[in-house]
């Protein structure tokens, strides 16, 4: 319980401090992908690219494995138990906040930067993606380079899209099929 409330307090500082940032460099929040134009269709996007997503990324980390990356070298919390349903709902809430915070950091706003000083989206996308992955660097070397190919999968969509929802949307889905699915299928 103690990790999920310090990422969510962690993510929801972030996102302010970048809010800020728009604020005082006197920017529209679209110009980090904050926009509702088109959420529904935005949404089903999202859940669509959703699911070759997870099987391609799928395949991708088990070759890995296969070709000696590591996987993590202690197992990872388990964010639910069999504690009850509080459990359940505040890993749910970090999700969320998880998505929409790690979204608007790597590819909301890192890669608005990135775009200002390189003049390159395809730099924005590669680096935005390598930073992405290296956060993830506890899950083991095949999960970093699975978790590199997805943000970059994540910024191309929101190249395409010009809007966060559908890689939020996929964001969400990769982390509760992992953190709150499949722990609570296994309760069972």
């Amino acid at each position: 319980m103690l990790i999920s409330i310090a990422t969510v307090l962690r993510d929801l500082s972030l996102v302010s401090l970048i809010l800020f940032f728009i604020w005082r460099d006197r920017e529209p929040v679209m110009a980090i992908g904050w926009t509702a134009r088109g959420i529904w269709k935005e949404t089903s996007i999202g859940i669509g690219l959703f699911i070759p997503l997870l099987f391609a990324s799928s395949v991708l980390e088990n070759l890995l494995h296969r070709a000696g990356l590591s996987a993590p070298s202690t197992p990872l919390p388990a964010l639910i138990s069999e504690k009850g349903p509080a459990e359940f709902l505040m890993a749910f809430f970090m999700v969320v906040v998880v998505a929409v915070a790690e979204e608007t950091i790597f590819r909301g706003y890192l890669m608005l930067r990135i775009k200002a000083i390189t003049s390159s989206p395809a730099a924005a996308v590669l680096l935005s993606a390598v930073i992405f992955s290296l956060g993830h660097g506890y899950e083991g070397t095949a999960s970093v380079v699975t978790i590199g190919a997805m943000g970059a999968v994540f910024a191309l969509v929101y190249q395409w899209r010009k809007s966060l929802i559908a890689p939020i949307v996929m964001h969400f889905l990769q982390d509760f099929i992992g953190i709150v699915l499949i722990p609570l299928l296994k309760q069972f």
